[in-house]
């Protein structure tokens, strides 16, 4: 039998037998590269440990600390909670179990959503199950073969899946104890290697997140290899319970929703405050980097979205109705419009780059089962632009997008950025030389920048490359905002053009891009990370001004009305409460300034100014403070405690 081949980095390759399994190959080359490994990359593919090599192969162990050993770990544990949910729920019909960021679910179609009490116990019976250490055992087998078992089985979600797999496709099983689950694996050699985890919560789940579907119950854990990592986490978790963007933004009275317009948020007034001021802040760097503000229609005939390519790949988001004879659509981004917008004019290379912006409302149709708070709706605005240039001018483009970028991860303190050049997609438009072409620009331009980024393969948007910038919140998760897209397809598609000083008609390039991205988004991420303590000149309430007594409203309101007439947005509170009450109310509703005034002060003509986080900070006439907080917000500081 002929011998296989195995490379490991910084080892001579090796000859071994066929079907000898990588876990002991590795143990055979170098003993410490099975030091706290889980699983193997074979040729860039993660397999089991004790999975058995057929061919030529370049080995690679997977860590235990890494992201791709944690993640094995969560499915591995969401395979061992189905475990104890079919010993307990036999009736119980499985879906999927997949690990996400930190957690993993797992999907059942019940009659009787789960109790607190069913995920006790459910969780108890997976310590046990743990405890058995059940070797998980892959198993390759054929469509007609796995059909036949699920159904007998009466697991008709998984005959389901199976029926959608080409017959060349591979399928596997898992197999630990007497559970068995349709999966691609991989997963951990035993179920004793989980130990520290834990059930979370419930939830309702359409299945395949289509509110058509049947309503599913889902039940959320977490698992990690420490239990001080577990620990650290659940310790997260309920910071994020207080941080919660749907619970700060009720508290604060800035937004809510309702279910006769499903995951479109209502902006209150001071949630319409913060909104704008948002959109202002960035039309402050339109105005640095050289943007013109346009305003596009919010209807189209579909086929604008036909030449675009949307109809064909994006349609299920689209919000399409018939009007006479005529079929339209509510425009779900900006991007073809810009395209006629552009092409309504004859350009020369001297007029580009040009620069177009837009806030435009946009309307996709997300499944019920995604739609999340502000995170993921179905209503939104985009900071969104357009840029077309010519090839030679890329790289200029998107040094520039790239200063912008930093500029407003700065201001709002997201100070641990991840960068990712995310690939051609599956559904891609366009030839794979094309696509090679514009990676390799980007490539090109992230190294040029000394931007340090990772490959995404296959998350590219569907008509081009992009960088995704993510930024990491102060509980220290990662959040995707900004990103950069090359496109030379939606210029080709729309025929665009400009005049070369050679008198020759060329294609321009398009640029897509959004710093904050959707407006809602980028607002829910960032009440989380701030928790709800807007810096002040995002404040809705910037000053809060509370008189000791009644005697002293009506120097309250001159200081209210010379406030106002600088433009810092203050409110009067002359209620019949002490000022201490009247303090802590405004600390409640993390108002930044309180100025407090009585007899001393009115004499005076001052104001006794305090600052959240900072304390009492002494008296000042009130044309001092106006200066002092309109330098503070128009530079867009935030003054924190070591600041006075």
């Amino acid at each position: 039998m002929k011998e296989i081949t195995v490379t490991v980095a910084g080892h001579e390759p090796q000859a071994y037998p066929p079907d000898t399994s990588v876990s002991s190959i590795l143990h055979d080359i170098d003993s410490s590269l099975t030091d706290n490994a889980v699983a193997v990359m074979v040729n860039g593919e993660m397999w089991d440990w004790n999975r058995s090599v057929e061919s030529d192969a370049e080995l690679v162990p997977v860590l235990a600390d890494s992201s791709e050993g944690h993640a094995l770990l969560l499915h591995s544990a969401a395979h061992l909670m189905a475990q104890a949910v079919k010993e307990f729920f036999p009736e119980a019909q499985m879906t999927i179990g997949p690990a996400i960021e930190n957690r993993f679910y797992y999907d059942f179609d019940v009659e009787t959503p789960f109790s607190d009490e069913d995920l006790s116990k459910i969780e108890n019976r997976m310590r046990e199950l743990s405890l058995e250490d059940f070797v998980v055992e892959r198993d390759v087998v054929d469509c007609a073969s796995a059909r036949k078992f699920f159904d007998k089985k009466n697991e008709s979600y998984k005959v389901e899946m199976i029926d959608e797999f080409e017959e060349e496709e591979v399928i596997t099983t898992y197999t630990q104890g007497d559970f068995v689950d349709l999966c691609r694996g991989p997963h951990l050699a035993t179920t004793g290697m989980i130990k520290h985890f834990r059930l979370l919560n419930t939830a309702g789940a359409y299945w395949r997140g289509d509110e058509n579907n049947r309503m599913l119950q889902r039940i959320y854990g977490t698992a990690f290899y420490s239990e001080d990592d577990l620990n650290a986490y659940l310790e997260q978790i309920e910071a994020a319970k207080e941080r919660d963007h749907r619970k700060l933004g009720k508290e604060l009275d800035l937004f809510f929703f309702d279910q006769l317009s499903p995951g479109s948020p209502f902006f209150l007034p001071k949630g319409a405050i913060v909104y704008e001021e948002l959109q202002n802040f960035i039309r402050d760097l339109y105005r640095q980097y050289g943007y013109q503000e346009v305003i596009t229609p919010q209807v189209y005939d579909v086929e604008l979205w036909k030449q675009s390519g949307h109809w064909e790949l994006f349609r299920e988001y689209l919000y399409h109705m018939k009007i006479g004879e005529r079929e339209f659509g509510l425009k779900p981004m900006n991007c073809p419009g810009h395209t006629i917008l552009y092409a309504s004019d004859l350009h020369s290379y001297r007029d580009l780059p040009v620069r177009i912006a837009d806030f435009g409302r946009l309307h996709r149709f997300e499944w019920a089962g995604v739609i999340s708070g502000l995170t993921r709706v179905r209503s939104f605005s985009q900071d969104d632009a357009h840029i077309f240039c010519t090839p030679e001018q890329i790289s200029g483009e998107i040094t520039s997008l790239i200063e912008m970028i930093n500029v407003v991860f700065e201001t709002f303190e997201f100070e641990a950025i991840k960068v990712e050049l995310s690939k051609r997609p599956k559904k891609a438009l366009g030839d794979e030389k094309l696509w090679d072409k514009t990676e390799a620009i980007l490539t090109d331009c992230l190294r040029e920048n000394e931007v340090d980024y990772m490959e995404m393969e296959g998350e590219g948007a569907f008509y081009g490359p992009k960088i995704d910038f993510q930024a990491r919140d102060a509980l220290g998760r990662y959040h995707q905002l900004s990103t950069i897209q090359l496109d030379f397809t939606l210029p080709e598609r729309f025929k665009l053009e400009y005049v070369a000083d050679d008198g020759s008609h060329q294609r321009p390039v398009m640029i897509h891009r959004a710093i904050l991205g959707s407006i809602e988004r980028f607002l829910g991420v960032y009440l989380e990370h701030c928790g709800g303590d807007f810096p002040l000149w995002l404040a809705p309430t910037q000053v809060a001004i509370l008189p000791v007594s009644e005697k002293f409203e009506s120097y309250g309101r001159e200081v209210l009305e010379k406030l106002r007439a600088a433009g810092i947005r203050a409110e009067l509170d002359d209620r019949a409460d002490k000022v201490g009450a009247k303090i802590r109310n405004a600390e409640t509703q993390k108002i930044n300034v309180m100025l407090i005034v009585g007899g001393r002060e009115m004499d005076s003509g001052e104001v006794s100014v305090r600052r959240r986080f900072v304390g009492d900070q002494g008296q000042l006439k009130v044309e001092e403070l106006i200066d002092q907080l309109t330098s503070e917000i128009n530079e867009h500081r935030r003054i924190k405690p070591s600041q006075k």
